[in-house]
């Protein structure tokens, strides 16, 4: 792999659903605000908005799942020999509703990275995604949340963060107003972060120590 702080650098985005966040990391590569290109889109889901988006992009976009492949270890190295034949330098999750096989985690040793709508350690973990997140946030009638921008490793929502966002939210106005706050925040706090990796700023060899 390429250093990740040189000219550009090679993206490989995996997308479970609507894929927002792949959009705005596509517009911001083609206005010239990220010095990098999306190489390959991959889903588990055949019927993603995100394979749509990227195919309409003319960037190659794969479905890959449990129904394409029955055995779990067999995806894992489907999905690395993917991110390897377009030679990706980073690997962004955006939205991507599945775990991270061991094969992928090893050949792309800290270059795996995820976003969570809220602050880690607080509100993460096995089974919090999506709207069960804020959810939690309104439940504790919290006054701030934000998003995590962290490496992946073997458990979910667990390795070290590299970038955060705190967001003040008022829990009272309910899930639907904290979910559209955060997700306003979002689109723009990964091309601000991707560009700090571009540039050296954030050095993910590092996090975390």
């Amino acid at each position: 792999m390429n250093d990740l702080d040189a000219e550009s650098i090679s993206l490989g985005i995996l997308a479970s659903h609507g894929g927002s966040n792949l959009q705005a990391i596509m517009d911001a590569c083609d206005n010239g605000s990220l010095k990098a290109n999306v190489a390959v889109v991959v889903s588990n889901n055949s019927g993603s908005l995100a394979m749509r988006r990227a195919r309409k992009s003319g960037i190659p976009a794969y479905h890959l799942s449990s129904s394409t492949h029955s055995d779990d270890g067999d995806l894992d190295v489907a999905i690395k020999n993917i991110l390897k034949k377009y030679s990706v330098d980073l690997i962004i999750l955006a939205g991507y509703m599945k775990k991270i096989g061991p094969s992928v985690l090893r050949t792309f040793h800290n270059r795996v990275i995820n976003s969570h709508p809220a602050l880690l350690p607080k509100y993460g973990g096995k089974g919090m995604y999506g709207d069960r997140v804020h959810k939690a946030v309104v439940k504790a009638k919290s006054t701030e949340t934000g998003i995590s921008i962290h490496l992946v490793d073997e458990h979910y929502d667990h390795g070290p963060i590299i970038s955060q966002k705190t967001i003040a939210v008022d829990s009272a106005e309910g899930v639907e107003f904290v979910k559209k706050k955060v997700q306003k925040h979002e689109h723009r706090f990964w091309v601000t972060t991707l560009n700090k990796i571009q540039k050296g700023e954030i050095d993910l060899d590092n996090a975390g120590h």
